[in-house]
Formats: structure tokens, C-alpha cells, sequence
């Protein structure tokens, strides 16, 4: 049985997002906690949140031990861009995007 959260719309980009995954990818839940509070990239404070909050749900939802618990799925997925712009040299424009992301975050417990 696994246990999910999901965040959507994190204003951060899928690929600085995707680093911290693949880092707590396959962890024990205890450690993979460890991970992110000692992890200085942006994208590991919201991850943390969200991993507890999985946490929470796998033990209150569906009656699981906190000691087995493992990160078995962790997924940054594009979300949709924003579209800005900012005024260049001789009355051009370029083109900024600020790109969302959409965080899964599945734990399950070890057998």
C-alpha cells in the first residue's frame, strides 16, 4: 500500500526540483528526512513538508509503521509556464518564463 502527497504549482523549475528527488528516491523515510533538512537547495524545504505530510497520511489513512516507511516514489513533473517579458534594446522584448512544478511523493512501507 502506498501512501501519497501531491504538490502542484511550486514555483520552482522541474529540473532544480528533479536533483533533490532522485536524492531521496528509494530512502528510508527517516533518512530521507535527514536529507532534505541538511540539503541546501530551495526546492528542499517545500519537499520536506510534503514528505511529512505523506508521512502522516501512510500512518493515519492507511495504518502504516513509521519505521518501515521508504520514499518509494518521488516525481517532479512540468506544471504550466508562466509567460512574462522583459523591454530590451531598440523597442524589443524577450521572452521570461517562469516555469511551475508539479511534486509527487509516495512512501510505502519495506517488507
Amino acid at each position: 500500500m502506498e501512501a501519497r502527497a501531491y504538490l502542484k504549482f511550486l514555483r520552482i523549475s522541474p529540473r532544480k526540483v528533479k536533483i533533490v528527488c532522485d536524492l531521496i528516491r528509494g530512502q528510508d523515510a527517516s533518512t530521507a528526512v535527514a536529507y532534505l533538512r541538511n540539503t541546501p537547495k530551495a526546492a528542499s524545504e517545500p519537499m520536506l513538508k510534503l514528505l511529512n505530510s505523506a508521512i502522516a497520511n501512510a500512518e493515519t489513512n492507511h495504518g502504516l509503521d513509521r519505521e518501515k516507511l521508504y520514499v518509494s516514489t518521488a516525481v517532479a513533473d512540468p506544471g504550466p509556464t508562466l509567460k512574462r517579458g522583459m523591454p530590451r534594446a531598440k523597442g524589443s522584448y524577450n521572452r521570461i518564463l517562469k516555469r511551475t512544478t508539479h511534486l509527487t511523493i509516495g512512501v510505502s512501507e519495506r517488507e
